[in-house]
């Protein structure tokens, strides 16, 4: 009998380690999209395997309770925006943005960053998922310069330099866990694997893991992208190609708070630690409310919509630092529904972009007029992340708002008042960009094929049945995950 598990596991980080090599030698860019998306689908179902076949702890890897669905949901938006890449960099080609060499080297980065991402979920070892996390950004790193424009080196170095500060304080705080563990469970692997850690923390140094917790949530809330550690986010989103602004709003931001949980994880088990909570919800409401009010300033419709992601991520972080079963189903529950419509909408930015020969708002509109697949899937796609019911995302900010006012009353009038002002800023964009009339003036190409549009409706698909219905199964997952969480 075949052993799913012992397959499917190594298969996940196998596919794209192996597809990366292959695809740094391809030079024909048609071939190498397609073998970008046939690695991804690969790689997507071997995560679904994991579901049912779950392979017990490694010394190395980990597939349990918190990690298995955010892989599956990792595989999954990175199958389907290389899938939207496939159509987007062949543009670039031809519009002499991207030379053949420039793609064969976007492709093999691309494999390189799911990797990264794959092995920083699955990571048994508080080490190997610091070096995971830093291989993904490196990789994002290279991929917002690609277009080589002075904008884009510029916001690919904001991003190195910040990402090193962030990585740094993060790989500072896992020191200091291993030194919390060390006269517990003694020198080697154990002390910095998540299976024994989280067994033996009751034990800790409460001071030791409280240190630790400060410096790991400031670095990895760098690359989640709370306020004030931002500043990266945004220039990274505008300058870098749209498929790997997806992927990075979409999975790269769930991976980095992913790591913050497995830690705060350690703090729940010590009782005499101190309670993560109030930093957490401290950095989120700021973020929160922060990008609500840039919302009104951006310009640059990627820009726009990167700082609807730190608004997002925001509520996630306000969510689990809330605590209780009920807003931490709800961050799980969001974590999930902005990967899927935040990856939608950035589908349609590009799309949109490339017919209109511009990022600026104030020369795009009338969308729905002019291209009325993309203007409707843009329309659907801000509703969505806007969380106008009965989307996913309305039933996860009702969650989180519902658990504040009952145990914080008073932390959820500036939480309710951040989720307006987002809302008025989203919405008001909206009414231009997709119901104003086009000036005779704008330069308008033809519309993508309906096909190229599938991954688009297919998220927002997704998104607009979790409003309404949740299997039993990734119901109860949410309700175990979130009692893990403390």
């Amino acid at each position: 009998m075949i052993d799913w598990a012992s397959i499917a596991e190594p298969m996940v980080l196998a596919v794209p380690a192996g597809s990366a090599a292959i695809l740094a030698t391809l030079p024909g860019y048609r071939l190498s999209s397609k073998l970008n998306v046939l690695a991804s689908l690969t790689t997507f179902l071997a995560a679904l395997t994991l579901i049912v076949h779950r392979p017990p702890a490694g010394t190395f890897l980990l597939v349990d309770d918190l990690n298995v669905f955010l892989i599956v949901l990792n595989t999954f938006v990175g199958f389907t925006a290389s899938a939207f890449s496939a159509g987007y960099i062949s543009h670039e080609l031809e519009s002499g943005k991207l030379t053949p060499t420039y793609l064969r080297f976007y492709h093999a980065m691309y494999q390189v960053l799911m990797f990264g991402m794959n092995l920083a979920l699955m990571a048994n070892n508080i080490g190997l998922m610091w070096v995971a996390i830093e291989l993904a950004t490196l990789t994002t790193v290279l991929m917002v310069g690609i277009y080589r424009t002075h904008e884009a080196i510029e916001a690919a170095w904001k991003y190195f330099i910040l990402g090193s500060v962030g990585i740094g304080l993060a790989l500072f705080g896992t020191i200091i866990v291993y030194l919390a563990a060390l006269p517990v469970i003694g020198e080697g692997l154990d002390a910095m694997a998540w299976n024994v850690l989280t067994t033996r923390a009751s034990a800790f140094d409460p001071a030791l893991l409280n240190l630790a917790f400060v410096f790991l949530l400031l670095g990895y809330g760098t690359k989640v992208g709370l306020a004030p550690l931002h500043a990266w986010l945004p220039d990274a989103h505008a300058e870098g190609p749209t498929p790997i602004s997806a992927v990075l709003s979409g999975l790269l931001l769930n991976v980095a708070l992913y790591a913050v949980l497995r830690f705060k994880i350690l703090l729940a088990a010590n009782e005499a630690a101190l309670a993560p909570g109030p930093l957490m919800v401290t950095m989120g409401l700021a973020s929160l409310s922060f990008a609500a009010f840039m919302l009104y300033r951006r310009r640059d419709i990627k820009r726009f919509f990167a700082y609807s992601s730190i608004e997002h991520m925001g509520i996630a972080t306000f969510a689990f630092g809330m605590g209780g079963p009920l807003a931490n189903f709800a961050g799980l529950l969001h974590m999930a529904m902005h990967s899927l419509t935040k990856s939608s909408i950035f589908y349609s930015v590009g799309h949109i972009a490339q017919v209109k020969g511009t990022q600026k708002i104030s020369q795009i509109t009338g969308l729905t007029a002019t291209h009325p697949l993309l203007g409707w899937s843009l329309v659907a796609g801000v509703a969505a992340i806007a969380g106008v019911p009965p989307f996913g995302l309305f039933m996860s900010e009702f969650l989180v708002l519902s658990s504040t006012f009952a145990r914080q009353p008073l932390l959820a009038v500036p939480l309710a008042f951040g989720l307006l002002i987002a809302f008025g800023a989203l919405i008001w964009r909206l009414h231009k960009l997709a119901f104003g009339t086009p000036g005779p003036e704008e330069k308008s190409g033809p519309a993508p094929a309906g096909y190229k549009l599938v991954a688009i409706f297919a998220h927002l698909a997704l998104v607009f049945v979790a409003g309404f219905y949740l299997p039993t199964s990734l119901t109860a997952w949410f309700q175990h995950v979130a009692a893990l969480l403390g």
